[in-house]
């Protein structure tokens, strides 16, 4: 029988399902991608006790594993990497026996992670997801999360190149699928680590609508 994870005396969520999801994003991303998304959950939830929020814990531990699987191989397709992620974790939900309910708040977790102003303002499940995973990616909220806890999380899912392996992983969606970086941050990662990368500008794309004025 495995033993639940905690950080600072605080358990992680342990079913059949979180084991699922764990083997899944243990299989697809790499080790530095697996321990951000693990990171993501318990900054998340420090965020969400810190905050008194309530709010289902399953359901933001699942959303944080899953939120970055269209960034990996298995489950890029067509869409933004986060609609990509989000419709592949609902898929795995729903498989799983899932409540419809929740998947579609996983969804929404997921789709919306990198939309500041939108997520933080949508139900706690969805702020939570969005703000564990800028803590990690760009250390925004940590001054609400003690040293000690920050610790702890880092020396149980140490960092080990992150910031590139995250970075790198951006950068390769942003190389396939140009056409997603359209006003997002892909765009950045394209133009500062893709040589010749272009994408259409959104000035174009208004210049070049189909009508005179």
């Amino acid at each position: 029988m495995n033993t639940p994870v905690t950080v600072g005396g605080i358990i992680a969520p342990d079913s059949e399902l979180t084991r699922k999801a764990a083997s899944l994003v243990e299989r697809v991303h790499s080790r530095a991608l697996l321990n951000h998304v693990h990171r993501t959950w318990w900054f998340a939830d420090f965020l969400g006790k810190q905050r008194g929020l309530k709010y289902d814990r399953e359901t933001v531990y699942l959303a944080s594993l899953l939120h970055d699987l269209g960034l990996t191989d298995e489950f890029c397709a067509d869409q933004r990497f986060e609609v990509d992620g989000a419709d592949a974790a609902s898929r795995f939900l729903l498989a799983n026996g899932y409540s419809d309910a929740k998947a579609q708040l996983v969804w929404d977790a997921i789709a919306l992670h990198s939309s500041a102003g939108i997520a933080d303002r949508k139900q706690p499940e969805i702020a939570l997801i969005y703000m564990g995973a800028h803590v990690d990616v760009m250390g925004l909220f940590m001054e609400e999360i003690t040293p000690s806890l920050i610790d702890d999380t880092l020396a149980l899912y140490p960092r080990i190149g992150m910031k590139a392996a995250f970075t790198q992983a951006v950068a390769e969606v942003a190389r396939k699928k140009p056409h997603t970086a359209i006003g997002t941050g892909l765009g950045d990662v394209g133009r500062r680590h893709i040589h010749g990368f272009d994408c259409p500008n959104v000035c174009d794309l208004i210049d070049n609508a189909p009508f005179e004025s």
